[in-house]
C-alpha cells in the first residue's frame, strides 16, 4: 500500500487517542495500528500461560523484573479476552514483538494462536482511507438512486450500522426521515469546520435507503471517536450495539483492520462465536488498502464457520467494469459493489458547513493504476500532507450543504446490504442468510478484479460514472 496517508492517518489517530501509546506494524511497516506494550490473551488458561510465558523469557533474556508482565484492566468480561502489558512504552522500546516471538514455541504445542497484538479497529477510509468526500450539489439526485419500493413499518427490514453517529439534522433528508440512532458527537470543531469523518455513518445510512427504502435503519455511533477503538474494546461495544436493540436481520460494517494472521481477531472471538448462533447477517467492508492481506472482520467470510453468517464487500470503480484502485481483494472478498463516487446525504440540508481537506492528491495514483480515480482528483490540497512540508501550500477548504460524493469499500458495503434487504422484501424472505445466498446465487454479473473474474453486484437504480485515463499531469 501508499504509506504516506497511512502515517498521516497514523498522527490523526494518535492524537484522538492520547492516553494510548500506538504504533505501527508489522516491523514498523504501514499495515495496522496496535497499542504499544499490551497483548491480548484469551481469558483464563490460556491467560495465565501467556503471563507466566513472556514474564519468564523477559525476566531470563531482557533483564525485566516481573512486574513489567501483568494483567491491566478487568480480569474477565464478556469478550473474554484480557489484555497483558509487557512492558512499558514510556520506556520507548515496544517489547511487543518480542513477547510474541516468546510465545511462539508454546502457539507450536497448543496448535492455536494465543496472543495478538491489541490492534486499532478502524473505519475503512481512516487509516487506510479511499478519499476525502466532495460536495455535490443538491440539483444532483444521489447515486444509487432511490428505488421505487415503498417503505411498510409491518414488513421492514432491520439493518444496523455501527459507525459514525447521525448528524443532527439528517431527518431533513428524505430518505433518512425514519432513519433512527446516536447522534454524530461534536459535529465542528471551535472553528466550525466540519470534522474529519463526519456524516461517514449519515452517508451509509443514505445509501441503505436508497438501494431498499423498506428498512428500519438505526445507526450507532459507536467509532465517533475518529473511527477508531482498540481490538479489546471493540468486541464491547458490538455487543451493546446488538444488546440495545436486539439483533437485526443486517449488520452492516464498515470498519476492521488487518493483523498479519489468516484466523481472525482474538478480541472479536465471543461476538463472532455469538453472531454465528444468531439469524443476523454481517455484511462487512474488506477495506482500502489495495491488498490482498485478510481485514477482518470481513475476512471471516473465508472461515468455513462463518462462510453463512459474514459477507465481505469489495469496491468497484466508477463504471462498475473492475475493481476500484483502493480496494482490498483476494479470495477472502466474496463480492464486489459499486464504491467509487457515489452520492449521499454527508450533511443536514439546514446550514452549508466548511470542510478542510486533510490528505493531498497525487499527481499518479498512489497504487499504480492508470485510470482519473480519487487519488488523482479533484485536486486538492491538505493539511495534514503539508505539515512539516517546506512547502507553505494553503489547503483546501469546500462547503458542504447536504449531499457528496465519497469512495471507499465503507459505502460498497450498504450497497450490499441494501440489496439483501432488497431482496428480503421482494421474495418475502425472512431469513437474511437465505436472502444472502439467493441473491449470490442469482446473479450472473462479473467484474474484473486485478486478474480475477469476480461476483459483482450492481443496484439497478445506480448510475455508472464514465472513467477517464488521463494523460500525464501538466
Amino acid at each position: 500500500m501508499a504509506p504516506q496517508r497511512f502515517h498521516e492517518q497514523f498522527g490523526h489517530i494518535q492524537r484522538s487517542m492520547p492516553d494510548v501509546p500506538l504504533a505501527m506494524g508489522p516491523d514498523d511497516s504501514a499495515g495496522f495500528l496496535y497499542e504499544k506494550g499490551v497483548v491480548l490473551a484469551r481469558d483464563g488458561e490460556e491467560a495465565r500461560l501467556v503471563e507466566d510465558t513472556v514474564r519468564t523469557h523477559f525476566t531470563d533474556t531482557r533483564g525485566l523484573v516481573p512486574d513489567h508482565v501483568r494483567r491491566v484492566g478487568p480480569d474477565t468480561n464478556r469478550t473474554g479476552v484480557t489484555r497483558i502489558r509487557v512492558g512499558d512504552p514510556a520506556e520507548g522500546d515496544d517489547v511487543v514483538p518480542h513477547a510474541l516471538g516468546a510465545l511462539a514455541e508454546a502457539e507450536g504445542r497448543h496448535g492455536r494462536r494465543l496472543v495478538s497484538r491489541n490492534h486499532v479497529v478502524h473505519i475503512a477510509v481512516n487509516a487506510c482511507p479511499g478519499d476525502e468526500p466532495v460536495p455535490a450539489p443538491r440539483s444532483e439526485p444521489p447515486n444509487p438512486a432511490a428505488a421505487e419500493d415503498p417503505y411498510d413499518p409491518d414488513t421492514a427490514v432491520g439493518v444496523l450500522v455501527i459507525d459514525t453517529g447521525l448528524v443532527r439534522d439528517h431527518a431533513s433528508y428524505p430518505l433518512l426521515a425514519h432513519t433512527t440512532g446516536d447522534a454524530q458527537v461534536s459535529e465542528t470543531g471551535a472553528d466550525g469546520v466540519l470534522r474529519q469523518y463526519v456524516g461517514h455513518g449519515t452517508f451509509i445510512a443514505g445509501i441503505l435507503a436508497a438501494v431498499a427504502p423498506n428498512t428500519d435503519v438505526t445507526v450507532r455511533g459507536t467509532l465517533n471517536d475518529a473511527g477508531a477503538v482498540l481490538e479489546s474494546e471493540f468486541g464491547a461495544k458490538l455487543f451493546e450495539a446488538v444488546d440495545e436493540g436486539g439483533w437485526p436481520d443486517i449488520l452492516s460494517l464498515s470498519a476492521g483492520t488487518s493483523n498479519g494472521s489468516a484466523d481472525g481477531l482474538i478480541g472479536l472471538d465471543a461476538f463472532m462465536r455469538e453472531l454465528r448462533e444468531q439469524r443476523t447477517l454481517l455484511v462487512a467492508a474488506a477495506g482500502n488498502n489495495a491488498s490482498d492481506d485478510p481485514f477482518w472482520p470481513a475476512a471471516y467470510a473465508t472461515l468455513p464457520e462463518y462462510e453463512d453468517s459474514v459477507l465481505s464487500v469489495g469496491a468497484l470503480r466508477g463504471d462498475g467494469a473492475s475493481g476500484a484502485c483502493f480496494s482490498n481483494h483476494g479470495p477472502w472478498v466474496r463480492v464486489y459493489a459499486p464504491g467509487e463516487r457515489l452520492t449521499s446525504a454527508l450533511t443536514g440540508f439546514d446550514t452549508p458547513v466548511p470542510y478542510v481537506y486533510q490528505h493531498s492528491t497525487y499527481d499518479a495514483c498512489r497504487y499504480g493504476f492508470s485510470y482519473a480515480c480519487t487519488c488523482r482528483y479533484p485536486r486538492h490540497t491538505g493539511m495534514l500532507s503539508e505539515a512539516g512540508e517546506s512547502t507553505s501550500a494553503k489547503p483546501d477548504q469546500v462547503m458542504f450543504d447536504g449531499l457528496a460524493q465519497w469512495s471507499g469499500t465503507s459505502f460498497a458495503t450498504p450497497v450490499v446490504a441494501g440489496l439483501v434487504a432488497a431482496h428480503m422484501t421482494a421474495h418475502k424472505e425472512s431469513a437474511p442468510r437465505a436472502a444472502r445466498a439467493q441473491l449470490l446465487a442469482s446473479t450472473t454479473d462479473r467484474a474484473d478484479v486485478r486478474g480475477a473474474h469476480v461476483q459483482a453486484l450492481r443496484p439497478p437504480t445506480w448510475r455508472p460514472v464514465p472513467v477517464l485515463i488521463p494523460g500525464p499531469p501538466a
